[in-house]
């Protein structure tokens, strides 16, 4: 269970959520039929040992409630205190994401990242402050808002996704709001600084873009960057972060023109990996797969990574001085830990 009341969940926020917080992808076996547990305790131990403060644990895979639930015990059992763990409200109802969250806070999460249903189609702010009133109410856990593109909202509500008004009464409303997520209007930086000008003092403000987090923190104070497929680049991100932190802004620099070109490679393969308003979570797990993490297989439905993609990938960290995995490509559709 959390560490804080709902009473506390905001103060709780500004305190510990620090650091960089990587994504967890679920394993299986190689059936398919059941979860993988060692690859699951493989992965956490990973993002342990590359410095990150937390990480989400994905449901945005085929996957029931009820592994989704036993998955994320597997994350906390491994992890104990160590990590954050962040759940991953994206499921398909608001009946469904009330489950779910009731039985995350059970589970051991102790941050709520708040998405949206593919089916949700709101006309108006009053709508997407309901849903999100609904979820917050349903738990004692933080929650932190996530204004993104990947929603839809844009063309009908407000080109920020969520404008800052409809933030404002959340924020009034939710006492256990306690981040948000700043990637509105998407890949503006606007809403991030619009952000932290308007509830900076009140709320967590998370840069998840590691490209925009290293430049924007040498000029404004950012606490976190959550949630992201920051494993792509092992421990590097993390400890570009505790330099950011202790003000050694040209040590900070340094890595990031290193990554660059693999910056450059993952957002040239984008739209290509990405298509139709949904992150391709197979190309995330090879992703992480090059730094060590399990990988291993998805079940239908799922997006696809090919030959050009994985060889463009791992070029994109080589040329950027990092050492990926150089196992064949094949060895990634089996994991590190096959069961």
């Amino acid at each position: 269970m959390a560490r804080y009341h709902r009473s506390e969940a905001r103060a709780w926020a500004r305190e510990n959520l620090v650091g960089i917080v990587n994504c967890t992808i679920p394993s299986f076996t190689g059936d398919l039929q059941f979860l993988n547990e060692e690859a699951i305790r493989h992965d956490t131990r990973l993002a342990i040992e590359h410095g990150f403060a937390g990480t989400l644990g994905v449901s945005e895979v085929a996957i029931t409630l009820p592994e989704y639930l036993d998955f994320l015990r597997v994350v906390k059992d491994e992890a104990r205190d160590r990590l954050i763990l962040v759940h991953h409200a994206s499921f398909s109802t608001l009946e469904q994401n009330i489950e779910a969250v009731r039985g995350a806070e059970e589970a051991g999460a102790e941050l709520v990242l708040l998405s949206y249903p593919p089916n949700f189609y709101p006309e108006s702010e009053q709508e997407i402050y309901d849903y999100t009133k609904a979820v917050c109410d349903a738990t004692n856990l933080a929650v932190m808002l996530f204004p993104m593109y990947l929603w839809g909202f844009s063309s009908r509500i407000h080109p920020s996704d969520i404008p800052v008004r409809l933030i404002r009464r959340l924020i009034d409303d939710c006492p256990n709001i306690g981040a948000i997520k700043a990637e509105g209007g998407f890949p503006s930086i606007q809403s991030v600084i619009e952000c932290h000008r308007h509830f900076g003092d009140e709320v967590v403000i998370s840069m998840p873009i590691e490209g925009e987090l290293i430049p924007l923190s040498q000029i404004m104070p950012l606490q976190f960057s959550a949630t992201s497929d920051h494993e792509y680049y092992g421990p590097m991100i993390p400890r570009t972060f505790n330099l950011l932190r202790d003000g050694k802004y040209d040590e900070a620099a340094d890595i990031y023109w290193q990554l660059h070109p693999a910056r450059k490679t993952k957002s040239n393969l984008g739209p290509a990996l990405h298509g139709g308003n949904f992150i391709n979570r197979q190309a995330w797990k090879f992703q992480g797969w090059l730094q060590g993490y399990n990988g291993g297989p998805l079940r239908q439905p799922t997006q696809r990574i090919h030959d050009a993609q994985m060889t463009a990938l791992r070029k994109g960290l080589i040329d950027a001085g990092l050492e990926p995995s150089m196992d064949p490509f094949r060895e990634f559709f089996i994991g590190r830990n096959p069961a």
